[in-house]
């Protein structure tokens, strides 16, 4: 055995023996992913311990803990397992959820989230518990779908605070409110200005909820622990009118902020919680296209913080497109030779664009010819048209993917010709949708498919929630033909295609990355998140699949896998950062012990950081 691999099997051993002392904690509402099994220490007793779901155990404390916490005769008598716990919930869930039917493609989605929530309320552990047993159904309920509905309806359904809210109205005061957060560590902060929340426009202050189902699948997917998870809604007014009406609503009513006044309030924020919070890790979610490129220019290369919804978005699609060249039966690296035609031209579609350009330049030498050579594989179309040199008052970030006019000519195009023109005469491998516009593949879009150039043609229909799907599955594989790939940003039931076989709608769900990415990347301490580190988690995700699931036509994973893909996407990213020599380590791993890791023990790494949903012993102390 090589003196490398003796010291990080070494390494490995002794981080599995610092995780499994039973050293007594102090309560400080931080503890690390590794740490739930260990002994913690509390400073409250009685109803107060079972008023916070931090440590509230519900029916599952011991009768020591009862007699040691004052909660004998405060619980009925029979102390309950987990498992019990869960079944009890799991029935009364059942039961309750069938009282109402609303949602926008399951009846008693809303039903569910409010069952959900309350118990999120009281006993943090059991549901993260629930969710990562039932991810699979759960997730479109804490996030999307459901959450578009949630948000709608926010200040109706608030009943207890959750998170931070930054607002205009506290310019000037950010440095020292930040310190109102209990917790002295915080890991992951979901942001968002509420201005472009899904599909559904400006909801202002509620837009909140995004931020919250987000840390939800950070914590059930990734392992980070929930304690030091921070939902953050900046709110800077809205032009929703009818929240501006409206004498329930929660927010600043007034009109949302603009210009330098805008920019003036992100940047008092971000330096108010890096300075807190050095090594925090920021996401940026659902903030108008009109900002959000700017900003993630503006702090990308300063501050540890991505954009889910421009980077994020991109490397889930990316992965599909790559899985999309293996379902054709060709190698990755034929990549560049997609002819792709995208339907959208916002945050997530430039994303997109911008994401796929790099990966192809990538395989094509990562030189100008080969980056010019990816973009003339790209023909994109907005709400005006086909996108092409001649567009007066471009947007400066679609103009690099804009088409020449003698390119166009040749082909029979214009400026501003429509989605089913460039379609019928482009005849794509590929259909990307990126609109937010429902039913936007019409019947003759999707006829005009039929005369793809692809033995195997793929559409994607990415836009979120369901009502805003470019198409559904069943219109797709019905009008284009059975032998295409399927894929969509919110969840679809596959298509019963007869005699046996099945059309796979494959979801093209952001949970399949950015966990892994914030995981790798605090995992690695890298100083920044950077095109390769993203890069590598696309293309984890593209190889994961057999190669006997893609020829079905199964591009991305059950997400009933989520735990492990994550891992693999996360020790990819780490892998990366340490080849980028961004990598500073992480509590005590620095980055030479990580080089020394073979992908095995990395990825042993990786597990035994993720938090995992476990009543702690708790012990009592007055402070």
């Amino acid at each position: 055995m090589s003196n490398q691999i003796r010291a990080s099997s070494s390494l490995i051993r002794r981080l599995k023996q610092q995780m499994s002392n039973p050293a007594v904690l102090i309560q400080t509402r931080s503890f690390t992913p590794s740490e739930g099994q260990r002994p913690v220490i509390v400073h409250k007793r009685s109803l107060d311990i079972l008023h916070d779901p931090w440590f509230n155990k519900g029916t599952a404390f011991s009768m020591t803990e009862r007699d040691r916490l004052d909660l004998r005769g405060l619980l009925p008598p029979n102390v309950m397992s987990t498992d019990q716990q869960i079944e009890r919930f799991m029935v009364d869930l059942k039961r309750l959820e069938v009282q109402a039917r609303d949602g926008p493609t399951d009846p008693n989605a809303l039903a569910k989230w409010r069952i959900l929530n309350r118990l999120h309320d009281r006993n943090e552990t059991m549901y993260y518990k629930v969710l990562i047993a039932n991810i699979e159904e759960y997730a479109p309920i804490v996030y999307t779908p459901t959450v578009g509905l949630v948000c709608q309806n926010y200040s109706g359904l608030f009943r207890r605070p959750r998170g931070m809210y930054f607002s205009a109205e506290d310019r000037g005061e950010m440095k020292s409110m930040v310190y109102n957060w209990p917790a002295e560590q915080v890991d992951m902060i979901v942001v968002t200005d509420g201005s472009r929340i899904l599909g559904l426009g400006d909801l202002g202050v509620q837009g909140i909820g995004i931020a919250v189902g987000k840390l939800d699948l950070y914590v059930a997917a990734a392992g980070i622990n929930p304690q030091r998870v921070l939902p953050i809604m900046i709110d800077v007014g809205t032009t929703n009118e009818k929240l501006l009406k409206d004498p329930l609503y929660l927010g600043l009513q007034e009109h949302r902020l603009d210009g330098d006044e805008y920019v003036s309030v992100i940047d008092e924020f971000m330096e108010a919680i890096f300075t807190r919070w050095p090594n925090v890790i920021v996401q940026f979610e659902d903030f108008q296209s009109k900002w959000a490129f700017k900003l993630l220019q503006r702090y990308r290369y300063k501050y540890r913080m991505f954009n889910d919804d421009v980077q994020g978005t991109a490397g889930v699609a990316v992965a599909g497109l790559l899985g999309a060249v293996r379902a054709q039966g060709r190698s990755m690296i034929d990549f560049p030779k997609q002819k792709i035609v995208v339907a959208g031209a916002g945050s997530a579609g430039l994303g997109v664009l911008n994401a796929a350009r790099k990966t192809m330049a990538r395989m094509l030498g990562n030189n100008e010819s080969a980056f010019d050579s990816a973009r003339s594989q790209f023909w994109v179309v907005d709400a005006k048209g086909l996108i092409t040199e001649d567009r007066e008052n471009i947007d400066p970030d679609a103009k690099p993917f804009a088409r020449k006019v003698n390119e166009i000519s040749r082909q029979g195009l214009w400026e501003g010709a429509s989605l089913v023109e460039v379609v019928q005469q482009v005849k794509p491998d590929v259909l990307l949708g990126l609109s937010a516009v429902g039913g936007l593949f019409s019947k003759e879009v999707l006829e005009a498919m039929r005369g793809s150039t692809s033995t195997r043609p793929a559409i994607f229909a990415m836009s979120n929630p369901t009502n805003n799907a470019e198409c559904t599955p069943e219109e797709a594989f019905s009008i284009v033909g059975d032998n295409i790939i399927f894929a969509s940003g919110s969840p679809f039931k596959d298509v019963d295609l007869g005699n046996g076989h099945i059309g796979h709608c494959n979801q093209g769900n952001n949970m399949y990355l950015f966990p892994g990415v914030g995981l790798g990347t605090l995992l690695s301490g890298s100083r920044i998140i950077s095109d390769g580190m993203l890069q590598a988690a696309a293309e984890c995700l593209a190889e994961y699949m057999t190669e006997e699931e893609v020829v079905k036509g199964k591009i991305y994973p059950s997400i009933s896998s989520i735990r492990n893909i994550t891992k693999e996407v996360a020790a990819a990213v780490v892998k990366e950062a340490l080849e980028e020599d961004l990598a500073e380590g992480y509590r005590g791993v620095d980055a030479r012990e990580l080089q020394r890791f073979n992908q095995e023990e990395l990825l042993e790494f990786v597990e035994l950081n993720m938090w995992h949903p476990e009543y702690p012993t708790l012990v009592y102390r007055n402070e």
